[in-house]
Protein backbone atom coordinates (compact mmCIF):
# COMPACT_ATOMS: atom_id res chain seq x y z
CA UNK A 1 0.00 0.00 0.00
CA UNK A 2 1.90 3.72 -0.90
CA UNK A 3 -0.03 6.90 0.29
CA UNK A 4 0.84 10.46 -0.93
CA UNK A 5 0.33 13.79 -0.10
CA UNK A 6 0.68 16.70 -1.69
CA UNK A 7 -0.48 20.81 -1.07
CA UNK A 8 -0.99 21.12 -5.30
CA UNK A 9 -1.49 25.06 -4.94
CA UNK A 10 -4.45 24.55 -7.11
CA UNK A 11 -6.17 21.61 -8.74
CA UNK A 12 -6.34 23.31 -12.27
CA UNK A 13 -2.92 24.09 -12.64
CA UNK A 14 -2.19 20.28 -14.06
CA UNK A 15 -0.78 21.45 -17.68
CA UNK A 16 -1.12 17.60 -18.69
CA UNK A 17 -4.04 17.14 -17.28
CA UNK A 18 -4.93 15.57 -13.61
CA UNK A 19 -4.67 11.76 -14.82
CA UNK A 20 -1.46 12.05 -15.86
CA UNK A 21 -0.39 14.10 -12.49
CA UNK A 22 -2.29 11.24 -10.45
CA UNK A 23 -0.47 8.64 -12.68
CA UNK A 24 3.24 9.59 -12.15
CA UNK A 25 2.95 9.82 -8.37
CA UNK A 26 2.11 6.03 -8.99
CA UNK A 27 -0.09 5.59 -5.19
CA UNK A 28 -3.12 3.89 -4.60
CA UNK A 29 -4.44 6.50 -2.58
CA UNK A 30 -3.52 10.37 -2.81
CA UNK A 31 -4.39 12.98 -0.87
CA UNK A 32 -4.53 16.92 -2.44
CA UNK A 33 -4.73 19.95 -0.55
CA UNK A 34 -5.69 23.84 -1.37
CA UNK A 35 -7.25 22.56 -4.60
CA UNK A 36 -8.60 26.49 -4.74
CA UNK A 37 -12.27 25.04 -6.75
CA UNK A 38 -15.60 24.79 -5.14
CA UNK A 39 -18.43 22.69 -6.03
CA UNK A 40 -19.50 25.16 -8.88
CA UNK A 41 -16.46 25.17 -11.15
CA UNK A 42 -15.59 21.50 -10.68
CA UNK A 43 -15.34 20.23 -14.22
CA UNK A 44 -16.14 16.16 -15.00
CA UNK A 45 -13.18 15.66 -15.92
CA UNK A 46 -10.97 16.98 -12.91
CA UNK A 47 -14.01 15.33 -10.44
CA UNK A 48 -13.99 11.57 -12.52
CA UNK A 49 -10.72 10.30 -13.44
CA UNK A 50 -10.17 6.87 -14.78
CA UNK A 51 -9.42 4.38 -12.61
CA UNK A 52 -9.88 6.33 -9.99
CA UNK A 53 -12.72 7.57 -7.30
CA UNK A 54 -12.47 10.71 -6.21
CA UNK A 55 -13.65 12.76 -2.88
CA UNK A 56 -14.20 16.46 -2.68
CA UNK A 57 -13.97 19.05 0.29
CA UNK A 58 -15.05 22.53 -0.69
CA UNK A 59 -14.81 26.08 0.72
CA UNK A 60 -18.31 27.51 1.13
CA UNK A 61 -16.96 31.08 2.40
CA UNK A 62 -14.77 32.08 -0.37
CA UNK A 63 -14.12 31.08 -3.99
CA UNK A 64 -10.82 29.65 -5.21
CA UNK A 65 -9.56 28.99 -1.52
CA UNK A 66 -8.57 26.41 0.47
CA UNK A 67 -10.21 22.62 -0.19
CA UNK A 68 -8.66 19.23 -0.04
CA UNK A 69 -9.73 15.90 -2.24
CA UNK A 70 -8.77 12.49 -1.87
CA UNK A 71 -8.21 10.30 -5.26
CA UNK A 72 -8.18 6.47 -4.55
CA UNK A 73 -7.20 4.00 -7.30
CA UNK A 74 -10.38 1.42 -7.80
CA UNK A 75 -8.33 -1.58 -6.15
CA UNK A 76 -8.20 0.72 -2.66
CA UNK A 77 -11.91 2.14 -2.79
CA UNK A 78 -12.99 3.05 0.52
CA UNK A 79 -16.00 1.42 2.00
CA UNK A 80 -16.66 4.96 4.08
CA UNK A 81 -16.10 8.46 3.82
CA UNK A 82 -16.86 11.71 5.09
CA UNK A 83 -16.43 15.35 4.48
CA UNK A 84 -15.07 17.52 7.50
CA UNK A 85 -14.27 17.00 11.03
CA UNK A 86 -17.20 17.35 12.97
CA UNK A 87 -19.87 15.04 11.73
CA UNK A 88 -21.84 18.62 10.54
CA UNK A 89 -21.40 18.02 6.77
CA UNK A 90 -22.64 14.55 6.91
CA UNK A 91 -25.90 13.99 5.78
CA UNK A 92 -26.32 10.21 4.09
CA UNK A 93 -24.90 6.62 4.30
CA UNK A 94 -21.77 5.72 4.87
CA UNK A 95 -20.28 8.18 7.27
CA UNK A 96 -17.13 7.22 9.44
CA UNK A 97 -18.67 8.57 12.63
CA UNK A 98 -16.50 8.22 16.20
CA UNK A 99 -16.41 12.23 16.73
CA UNK A 100 -15.17 12.20 19.86
CA UNK A 101 -15.81 14.71 22.81
CA UNK A 102 -16.55 18.29 21.21
CA UNK A 103 -17.80 19.54 24.61
CA UNK A 104 -15.23 22.15 24.61
CA UNK A 105 -16.50 23.77 21.17
CA UNK A 106 -19.39 25.78 20.82
CA UNK A 107 -21.95 25.06 17.83
CA UNK A 108 -21.09 28.23 15.74
CA UNK A 109 -17.35 27.44 16.14
CA UNK A 110 -18.07 23.65 14.88
CA UNK A 111 -19.68 25.41 12.20
CA UNK A 112 -17.11 27.83 10.92
CA UNK A 113 -14.09 24.87 11.42
CA UNK A 114 -15.79 23.13 9.04
CA UNK A 115 -16.67 25.58 6.73
CA UNK A 116 -13.81 26.51 4.61
CA UNK A 117 -13.12 22.57 3.23
CA UNK A 118 -10.22 21.89 5.09
CA UNK A 119 -10.72 17.58 6.10
CA UNK A 120 -11.71 14.35 4.15
CA UNK A 121 -11.71 11.38 5.65
CA UNK A 122 -11.71 8.22 3.99
CA UNK A 123 -11.87 4.44 5.45
CA UNK A 124 -10.18 1.65 4.07
CA UNK A 125 -10.27 -2.29 4.48
CA UNK A 126 -6.59 -3.46 4.78
CA UNK A 127 -4.97 -7.03 4.87
CA UNK A 128 -2.45 -6.66 7.78
CA UNK A 129 -0.90 -10.70 8.06
CA UNK A 130 -3.16 -12.61 7.34
CA UNK A 131 -5.63 -10.36 9.54
CA UNK A 132 -8.37 -8.06 7.88
CA UNK A 133 -8.39 -4.39 9.58
CA UNK A 134 -9.35 -0.92 9.13
CA UNK A 135 -7.67 2.39 8.38
CA UNK A 136 -8.73 5.80 8.45
CA UNK A 137 -7.03 8.08 6.39
CA UNK A 138 -7.51 12.10 7.32
CA UNK A 139 -6.34 14.32 4.66
CA UNK A 140 -6.05 17.98 6.27
CA UNK A 141 -5.38 21.09 5.05
CA UNK A 142 -4.42 23.08 8.46
CA UNK A 143 -5.16 27.20 8.75
CA UNK A 144 -2.09 29.52 7.87
CA UNK A 145 -2.13 31.50 11.22
CA UNK A 146 -1.42 35.13 9.55
CA UNK A 147 1.03 37.58 11.49
CA UNK A 148 -1.81 40.29 10.48
CA UNK A 149 -4.95 38.40 11.70
CA UNK A 150 -4.77 37.13 15.29
CA UNK A 151 -8.11 36.00 15.45
CA UNK A 152 -6.72 33.06 12.85
CA UNK A 153 -4.08 32.20 15.28
CA UNK A 154 -6.76 31.33 17.89
CA UNK A 155 -8.49 29.23 14.66
CA UNK A 156 -5.78 27.43 13.69
CA UNK A 157 -5.11 25.91 17.34
CA UNK A 158 -8.46 25.17 17.46
CA UNK A 159 -8.87 23.32 14.56
CA UNK A 160 -5.58 21.15 15.61
CA UNK A 161 -7.79 20.77 18.84
CA UNK A 162 -10.82 19.29 16.35
CA UNK A 163 -8.44 17.23 14.82
CA UNK A 164 -6.70 15.58 17.01
CA UNK A 165 -10.40 15.19 18.84
CA UNK A 166 -11.06 13.29 15.88
CA UNK A 167 -8.46 11.37 15.17
CA UNK A 168 -7.82 9.88 18.83
CA UNK A 169 -11.58 8.58 18.88
CA UNK A 170 -11.29 7.14 15.85
CA UNK A 171 -8.39 5.06 17.05
CA UNK A 172 -10.10 4.58 20.24
CA UNK A 173 -12.74 2.93 18.22
CA UNK A 174 -10.46 0.14 16.68
CA UNK A 175 -9.43 1.11 13.55
CA UNK A 176 -5.76 2.00 12.59
CA UNK A 177 -5.75 6.04 11.82
CA UNK A 178 -3.21 7.88 9.36
CA UNK A 179 -3.47 11.79 9.33
CA UNK A 180 -1.76 13.22 6.49
CA UNK A 181 -1.38 17.09 4.63
CA UNK A 182 -0.30 20.34 4.81
CA UNK A 183 0.08 20.58 8.93
CA UNK A 184 1.35 24.67 8.26
CA UNK A 185 3.66 24.26 11.14
CA UNK A 186 7.14 22.85 11.01
CA UNK A 187 8.00 21.06 14.27
CA UNK A 188 11.76 20.76 15.10
CA UNK A 189 14.35 23.48 14.11
CA UNK A 190 16.30 20.18 12.05
CA UNK A 191 12.65 21.26 9.59
CA UNK A 192 13.25 24.64 9.46
CA UNK A 193 15.91 26.20 7.06
CA UNK A 194 16.95 29.01 9.56
CA UNK A 195 15.38 28.43 12.68
CA UNK A 196 17.63 31.23 14.19
CA UNK A 197 15.50 33.75 12.79
CA UNK A 198 12.43 32.59 15.01
CA UNK A 199 12.40 33.91 18.71
CA UNK A 200 11.42 31.19 20.70
CA UNK A 201 11.21 28.85 18.39
CA UNK A 202 9.93 25.91 20.77
CA UNK A 203 7.56 27.99 22.38
CA UNK A 204 5.21 28.51 19.31
CA UNK A 205 1.81 26.81 19.89
CA UNK A 206 1.43 25.38 17.15
CA UNK A 207 4.78 23.41 17.35
CA UNK A 208 3.70 23.16 20.98
CA UNK A 209 0.37 21.04 19.45
CA UNK A 210 3.14 19.19 17.40
CA UNK A 211 5.13 18.03 20.32
CA UNK A 212 1.53 16.82 22.24
CA UNK A 213 0.34 15.03 19.38
CA UNK A 214 2.98 13.19 18.37
CA UNK A 215 5.06 10.09 20.21
CA UNK A 216 8.65 10.38 21.18
CA UNK A 217 11.67 9.04 19.63
CA UNK A 218 11.34 5.84 21.39
CA UNK A 219 10.41 4.13 18.43
CA UNK A 220 12.55 5.71 16.45
CA UNK A 221 15.14 4.77 18.45
CA UNK A 222 14.05 0.83 18.38
CA UNK A 223 14.19 1.19 14.87
CA UNK A 224 17.55 2.64 14.34
CA UNK A 225 19.36 1.01 17.23
CA UNK A 226 22.52 0.92 14.66
CA UNK A 227 22.43 4.71 14.79
CA UNK A 228 22.38 5.16 18.10
CA UNK A 229 25.24 7.51 18.48
CA UNK A 230 23.92 9.98 15.93
CA UNK A 231 20.76 10.26 17.44
CA UNK A 232 22.37 10.96 21.36
CA UNK A 233 21.80 14.29 21.57
CA UNK A 234 17.85 13.52 21.12
CA UNK A 235 16.52 11.06 24.21
CA UNK A 236 12.80 10.31 25.19
CA UNK A 237 13.40 12.33 28.14
CA UNK A 238 13.55 15.65 26.27
CA UNK A 239 10.33 17.88 27.00
CA UNK A 240 10.38 18.20 23.46
CA UNK A 241 9.25 14.66 22.89
CA UNK A 242 5.34 14.39 23.56
CA UNK A 243 3.70 11.13 24.62
CA UNK A 244 0.82 11.57 21.97
CA UNK A 245 -0.42 8.16 20.09
CA UNK A 246 1.00 9.30 16.43
CA UNK A 247 4.30 9.15 14.81
CA UNK A 248 5.74 11.70 12.49
CA UNK A 249 6.91 8.85 9.28
CA UNK A 250 9.74 10.66 7.49
CA UNK A 251 11.27 11.57 11.16
CA UNK A 252 10.98 7.79 12.07
CA UNK A 253 12.89 6.24 9.28
CA UNK A 254 14.77 9.49 9.26
CA UNK A 255 15.63 10.97 12.17
CA UNK A 256 18.67 12.85 11.74
CA UNK A 257 18.26 14.48 8.50
CA UNK A 258 18.32 17.70 7.65
CA UNK A 259 17.85 20.09 4.89
CA UNK A 260 14.82 17.61 3.68
CA UNK A 261 12.37 20.69 3.32
CA UNK A 262 8.50 20.36 1.55
CA UNK A 263 7.82 24.14 1.25
CA UNK A 264 9.79 26.91 -0.69
CA UNK A 265 8.40 30.63 -1.36
CA UNK A 266 8.28 31.24 -4.68
CA UNK A 267 8.25 35.18 -4.41
CA UNK A 268 12.17 34.63 -3.51
CA UNK A 269 13.31 31.47 -5.98
CA UNK A 270 13.85 29.62 -2.37
CA UNK A 271 13.12 26.48 -4.11
CA UNK A 272 16.64 27.08 -5.98
CA UNK A 273 18.17 27.02 -2.96
CA UNK A 274 16.24 24.97 -0.54
CA UNK A 275 16.00 27.13 1.61
CA UNK A 276 12.10 26.19 2.89
CA UNK A 277 10.42 24.54 5.76
CA UNK A 278 8.87 21.03 6.39
CA UNK A 279 4.93 21.44 6.88
CA UNK A 280 3.59 18.17 5.20
CA UNK A 281 3.45 15.33 6.87
CA UNK A 282 1.85 11.76 7.05
CA UNK A 283 1.48 11.02 11.36
CA UNK A 284 0.52 7.38 11.41
CA UNK A 285 -0.58 5.81 14.66
CA UNK A 286 2.03 4.05 16.70
CA UNK A 287 1.21 0.70 16.17
CA UNK A 288 0.85 0.95 12.58
CA UNK A 289 4.24 2.95 12.48
CA UNK A 290 5.93 0.08 13.65
CA UNK A 291 4.56 -2.88 12.25
CA UNK A 292 3.29 -1.72 8.61
CA UNK A 293 5.06 1.28 7.61
CA UNK A 294 8.56 -0.13 5.71
CA UNK A 295 9.32 3.18 4.23
CA UNK A 296 8.47 7.32 3.67
CA UNK A 297 10.06 9.85 2.22
CA UNK A 298 10.01 13.46 0.56
CA UNK A 299 10.20 14.00 -3.45
CA UNK A 300 11.76 17.58 -3.61
CA UNK A 301 12.22 16.33 -7.44
CA UNK A 302 8.62 16.89 -8.40
CA UNK A 303 7.42 20.17 -9.36
CA UNK A 304 4.12 22.44 -9.94
CA UNK A 305 3.68 23.89 -6.91
CA UNK A 306 5.41 25.59 -4.28
CA UNK A 307 5.27 22.05 -1.90
CA UNK A 308 6.60 18.80 -3.19
CA UNK A 309 4.98 15.59 -2.44
CA UNK A 310 5.57 13.18 0.61
CA UNK A 311 5.00 9.35 0.19
CA UNK A 312 4.66 6.38 2.81
CA UNK A 313 5.06 2.64 2.07
CA UNK A 314 2.76 0.19 4.02
CA UNK A 315 3.23 -3.62 3.65
CA UNK A 316 -0.39 -4.46 3.91
CA UNK A 317 -2.47 -4.79 0.90
CA UNK A 318 -5.93 -3.04 0.38
CA UNK A 319 -9.42 -4.64 0.32
CA UNK A 320 -11.51 -2.23 -2.27
CA UNK A 321 -14.96 -2.01 -1.49
CA UNK A 322 -17.50 -3.46 -3.96
CA UNK A 323 -19.07 0.30 -4.81
CA UNK A 324 -17.82 3.51 -3.53
CA UNK A 325 -19.42 5.29 -0.51
CA UNK A 326 -21.99 8.28 -0.85
CA UNK A 327 -19.73 11.07 -0.94
CA UNK A 328 -17.96 9.95 -4.09
CA UNK A 329 -18.12 12.52 -7.13
CA UNK A 330 -19.10 10.55 -9.44
CA UNK A 331 -22.97 10.47 -7.34
CA UNK A 332 -23.05 14.50 -7.52
CA UNK A 333 -26.02 15.07 -9.79
CA UNK A 334 -24.04 17.21 -12.21
CA UNK A 335 -21.91 14.03 -12.87
CA UNK A 336 -24.54 10.89 -12.41
CA UNK A 337 -25.87 11.42 -15.41
CA UNK A 338 -29.28 11.97 -14.65
CA UNK A 339 -31.64 14.04 -16.35
CA UNK A 340 -32.47 17.36 -14.53
CA UNK A 341 -36.40 18.17 -14.22
CA UNK A 342 -37.35 21.74 -16.38
CA UNK A 343 -38.97 22.77 -13.63
CA UNK A 344 -35.43 23.10 -12.19
CA UNK A 345 -34.77 26.41 -15.01
CA UNK A 346 -37.85 28.14 -14.44
CA UNK A 347 -37.76 28.63 -10.62
CA UNK A 348 -38.93 32.29 -9.79
CA UNK A 349 -37.01 34.36 -7.96
CA UNK A 350 -37.26 37.58 -5.71
CA UNK A 351 -34.93 40.13 -7.59
CA UNK A 352 -33.89 41.33 -3.94
CA UNK A 353 -32.73 37.76 -3.10
CA UNK A 354 -31.16 36.62 -5.87
CA UNK A 355 -28.48 39.54 -5.12
CA UNK A 356 -27.66 38.13 -1.83
CA UNK A 357 -25.69 35.13 -1.17
CA UNK A 358 -28.02 31.82 -2.04
CA UNK A 359 -27.54 28.58 -1.23
CA UNK A 360 -27.88 27.37 -5.21
CA UNK A 361 -24.50 29.00 -5.65
CA UNK A 362 -22.79 26.91 -2.86
CA UNK A 363 -21.83 23.58 -2.79
CA UNK A 364 -25.03 20.44 -2.17
CA UNK A 365 -23.82 19.21 1.14
CA UNK A 366 -23.87 22.35 2.78
CA UNK A 367 -26.62 23.80 5.64
CA UNK A 368 -28.60 26.48 5.74
CA UNK A 369 -26.42 27.92 8.49
CA UNK A 370 -23.00 27.37 6.80
CA UNK A 371 -23.20 30.72 4.58
CA UNK A 372 -21.11 32.18 6.90
CA UNK A 373 -17.31 33.16 5.95
CA UNK A 374 -15.01 32.30 8.64
CA UNK A 375 -13.02 35.95 9.12
CA UNK A 376 -15.91 37.57 10.06
CA UNK A 377 -18.24 35.25 11.78
CA UNK A 378 -20.06 38.16 14.18
CA UNK A 379 -21.77 39.32 10.78
CA UNK A 380 -19.31 41.27 8.67
CA UNK A 381 -19.75 39.11 5.74
CA UNK A 382 -22.89 40.61 5.28
CA UNK A 383 -21.63 43.75 4.47
CA UNK A 384 -20.61 43.17 0.99
CA UNK A 385 -24.21 41.41 0.62
CA UNK A 386 -25.49 44.74 1.93
CA UNK A 387 -23.62 46.85 -0.61
CA UNK A 388 -24.78 44.48 -3.29
CA UNK A 389 -27.82 45.06 -2.71
CA UNK A 390 -28.38 48.72 -2.60
CA UNK A 391 -26.19 49.53 -5.38
CA UNK A 392 -28.33 46.76 -7.52
CA UNK A 393 -31.34 48.51 -5.88
CA UNK A 394 -34.10 49.64 -8.20
CA UNK A 395 -35.18 52.23 -5.64
CA UNK A 396 -33.58 55.52 -6.38
CA UNK A 397 -32.14 57.85 -4.00
CA UNK A 398 -33.83 61.08 -3.02
CA UNK A 399 -31.58 64.18 -3.91
CA UNK A 400 -29.77 62.34 -6.74
CA UNK A 401 -30.66 62.92 -10.37
CA UNK A 402 -30.71 60.04 -13.00
CA UNK A 403 -29.89 59.79 -16.40
CA UNK A 404 -32.17 59.64 -19.12
CA UNK A 405 -31.25 57.53 -22.14
CA UNK A 406 -32.38 58.94 -25.28
CA UNK A 407 -33.99 56.50 -27.80
CA UNK A 408 -33.63 57.28 -31.79
CA UNK A 409 -35.80 56.48 -34.09
CA UNK A 410 -33.01 56.29 -36.55
CA UNK A 411 -32.17 52.95 -37.56
CA UNK A 412 -28.15 51.48 -36.16
CA UNK A 413 -25.85 52.92 -39.03
CA UNK A 414 -22.95 50.14 -40.34
CA UNK A 415 -19.53 50.09 -38.61
CA UNK A 416 -18.23 51.38 -41.81
CA UNK A 417 -19.58 54.77 -41.69
CA UNK A 418 -17.13 55.84 -38.86
CA UNK A 419 -14.36 55.43 -41.14
CA UNK A 420 -15.47 57.28 -44.23
CA UNK A 421 -13.58 60.35 -44.81
CA UNK A 422 -15.44 63.60 -44.15
CA UNK A 423 -16.59 65.44 -47.39
CA UNK A 424 -16.25 69.48 -47.47
CA UNK A 425 -16.79 71.38 -50.08
CA UNK A 426 -17.75 68.95 -52.44
CA UNK A 427 -20.82 69.86 -53.86
CA UNK A 428 -22.61 66.39 -54.26
CA UNK A 429 -21.74 62.83 -54.50
CA UNK A 430 -21.91 62.47 -58.12
CA UNK A 431 -19.74 65.15 -58.41
CA UNK A 432 -17.05 63.32 -56.24
CA UNK A 433 -17.39 59.86 -57.94
CA UNK A 434 -16.73 62.14 -61.55
CA UNK A 435 -13.46 63.26 -59.61
CA UNK A 436 -12.60 60.14 -58.37
CA UNK A 437 -12.85 58.51 -61.88
CA UNK A 438 -10.67 61.09 -63.26
CA UNK A 439 -8.00 60.86 -60.89
CA UNK A 440 -7.74 57.30 -60.79
CA UNK A 441 -7.79 57.26 -64.66
CA UNK A 442 -4.89 60.00 -64.66
CA UNK A 443 -2.72 58.35 -61.58
CA UNK A 444 -2.13 55.03 -64.09
CA UNK A 445 -1.44 57.52 -67.24
CA UNK A 446 0.84 59.46 -65.22
CA UNK A 447 2.83 56.32 -64.22
CA UNK A 448 2.97 55.95 -67.68
CA UNK A 449 4.58 59.67 -69.12
CA UNK A 450 6.29 60.75 -66.25
CA UNK A 451 8.06 63.53 -68.11
CA UNK A 452 4.99 65.71 -68.05
CA UNK A 453 4.98 67.21 -64.66
CA UNK A 454 4.39 70.65 -64.06
CA UNK A 455 5.88 72.96 -61.56
CA UNK A 456 3.58 76.10 -61.35
CA UNK A 457 1.78 77.72 -58.65
CA UNK A 458 -0.97 77.63 -60.21
CA UNK A 459 -1.42 73.80 -60.52
CA UNK A 460 -0.34 73.58 -56.69
CA UNK A 461 -3.25 75.76 -55.65
CA UNK A 462 -5.85 74.14 -58.26
CA UNK A 463 -5.12 70.44 -56.91
CA UNK A 464 -5.42 71.76 -53.71
CA UNK A 465 -8.79 73.54 -54.41
CA UNK A 466 -10.23 70.66 -56.14
CA UNK A 467 -8.52 68.06 -54.03
CA UNK A 468 -8.53 68.42 -50.58
CA UNK A 469 -6.53 66.22 -48.37
CA UNK A 470 -9.42 65.30 -46.49
CA UNK A 471 -10.81 63.64 -49.45
CA UNK A 472 -7.69 62.47 -51.28
CA UNK A 473 -8.46 59.15 -52.49
CA UNK A 474 -5.28 56.58 -53.39
CA UNK A 475 -5.94 53.76 -56.02
CA UNK A 476 -4.30 50.05 -55.79
CA UNK A 477 -5.92 48.11 -58.22
CA UNK A 478 -5.65 47.59 -61.71
CA UNK A 479 -5.14 50.66 -64.54
CA UNK A 480 -8.19 48.80 -66.28
CA UNK A 481 -10.88 49.80 -63.73
CA UNK A 482 -10.88 53.58 -64.82
CA UNK A 483 -12.54 54.31 -68.20
CA UNK A 484 -12.97 58.33 -68.08
CA UNK A 485 -10.94 60.12 -70.25
CA UNK A 486 -7.99 62.09 -69.65
CA UNK A 487 -7.24 66.47 -69.92
CA UNK A 488 -4.50 68.48 -69.88
CA UNK A 489 -5.67 69.92 -66.79
CA UNK A 490 -6.05 66.72 -65.05
CA UNK A 491 -2.21 65.47 -65.99
CA UNK A 492 -1.34 68.50 -64.19
CA UNK A 493 -3.97 67.86 -61.05
CA UNK A 494 -2.16 64.01 -60.36
CA UNK A 495 1.41 65.22 -61.79
CA UNK A 496 1.27 67.84 -58.85
CA UNK A 497 -0.54 65.06 -56.37
CA UNK A 498 2.83 63.16 -57.17
CA UNK A 499 5.00 65.75 -56.13
CA UNK A 500 3.32 67.55 -52.79
CA UNK A 501 3.06 64.37 -50.45
CA UNK A 502 6.78 65.14 -50.64
CA UNK A 503 7.55 68.01 -48.32
CA UNK A 504 4.60 66.71 -46.13
CA UNK A 505 6.02 63.32 -45.47
CA UNK A 506 9.56 64.97 -44.52
CA UNK A 507 7.48 67.35 -41.74
CA UNK A 508 5.59 64.43 -40.16
CA UNK A 509 8.74 62.56 -39.25
CA UNK A 510 10.62 65.87 -38.59
CA UNK A 511 7.47 66.56 -36.20
CA UNK A 512 7.41 62.73 -34.52
CA UNK A 513 11.28 63.09 -33.88
CA UNK A 514 10.78 66.34 -32.22
CA UNK A 515 7.47 64.47 -30.07
CA UNK A 516 9.85 61.74 -29.75
CA UNK A 517 13.10 63.79 -27.91
CA UNK A 518 10.32 66.03 -26.03
CA UNK A 519 8.87 62.71 -24.10
CA UNK A 520 12.22 61.09 -23.63
CA UNK A 521 13.35 64.41 -21.94
CA UNK A 522 10.38 64.61 -19.65
CA UNK A 523 9.90 60.46 -19.35
CA UNK A 524 12.91 59.41 -18.03
CA UNK A 525 11.99 55.54 -17.84
CA UNK A 526 12.75 53.44 -14.42
CA UNK A 527 16.28 54.61 -13.01
CA UNK A 528 18.83 51.96 -13.56
CA UNK A 529 19.63 49.20 -11.03
CA UNK A 530 22.65 49.21 -8.80
CA UNK A 531 24.71 46.25 -8.75
CA UNK A 532 25.01 44.54 -5.31
CA UNK A 533 28.00 44.60 -3.32
CA UNK A 534 28.70 40.87 -3.41
CA UNK A 535 28.31 39.55 -6.46
CA UNK A 536 28.35 43.25 -8.79
CA UNK A 537 25.31 41.59 -10.39
CA UNK A 538 22.55 44.07 -11.48
CA UNK A 539 19.54 44.24 -8.65
CA UNK A 540 15.85 43.76 -9.05
CA UNK A 541 13.54 46.31 -8.25
CA UNK A 542 10.86 45.88 -5.16
CA UNK A 543 8.00 47.97 -4.18
CA UNK A 544 6.50 47.95 -0.28
CA UNK A 545 3.24 46.19 -0.04
CA UNK A 546 2.55 46.01 3.44
CA UNK A 547 0.32 48.93 5.46
CA UNK A 548 2.53 51.21 7.17
CA UNK A 549 4.62 54.36 6.71
CA UNK A 550 6.54 53.19 3.39
CA UNK A 551 4.15 51.21 1.61
CA UNK A 552 4.46 51.84 -2.49
CA UNK A 553 7.74 52.84 -2.00
CA UNK A 554 10.62 51.22 -4.17
CA UNK A 555 13.98 49.56 -3.38
CA UNK A 556 16.67 47.34 -4.85
CA UNK A 557 17.49 44.41 -3.94
CA UNK A 558 20.25 41.29 -4.78
CA UNK A 559 18.46 39.05 -7.58
CA UNK A 560 19.44 35.89 -6.36
CA UNK A 561 17.38 33.28 -4.79
CA UNK A 562 17.00 34.02 -0.91
CA UNK A 563 18.67 31.36 0.85
CA UNK A 564 20.82 30.89 4.32
CA UNK A 565 23.31 33.67 4.94
CA UNK A 566 26.14 30.79 4.90
CA UNK A 567 25.59 30.28 0.68
CA UNK A 568 27.51 32.09 -1.94
CA UNK A 569 24.98 31.42 -4.26
CA UNK A 570 21.87 33.01 -2.37
CA UNK A 571 20.78 36.50 -2.51
CA UNK A 572 23.34 38.49 -0.54
CA UNK A 573 21.88 41.11 1.92
CA UNK A 574 21.84 44.51 -0.59
CA UNK A 575 19.22 46.75 0.01
CA UNK A 576 18.89 50.16 -1.21
CA UNK A 577 16.35 52.34 -1.29
CA UNK A 578 14.80 54.09 -4.59
CA UNK A 579 15.23 58.27 -4.84
CA UNK A 580 12.33 59.89 -5.76
CA UNK A 581 14.95 62.92 -7.02
CA UNK A 582 16.26 61.26 -9.71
Amino acid sequence: MRIVTWNINGIRTFRGGIKKALDSLNADIICVQETKVTRDLLDERTAIVDGYNSYFSFSRGRSGYSGVATYCKDSATPFAAEEGLTGLLTNHEGAVGCYGDQDEFCSEELQLLDNEGRAIITQHRVMCQDKEQTVTVINVYCPRADPEKPERKQFKLQFYKLLQCRAEAILKDGSHVIVLGDVNTSHRPIDHCDPCDSDDFDENPGRKWLSGFLHGVGQEEEKNEEKHDEESEITSTDPKNGNGKFVDTFRYFHPTRSSAFTCWSTLTGARQTNYGTRIDYIFADCQLAKEQFVAADIMPEMEGSDHCPVWGQLSCSLLPSSKPPPLCTRYLPEFAGRQQKLSRFFVKVDQKSSQSEQKDALPGSQEEEERRENLNPSGAGNISGKKRLLTSDSAVPKGKKTKTVKTSSKPQGSLLSFFKPKLTNVPSTEASIRQCEKTLNLEVITSQNPQNVPTTKEDVSSVSTLVPEETALVFDGPPQLCTSSTTDENEKQVNTKHLTPQPTVGHSAAKKGASLGFWKSVLHGPPPPPSCKVHGEPCVLRTVKKEGPNMGKQFFVCARPQGHASNPDARCNFFAWVDKGK
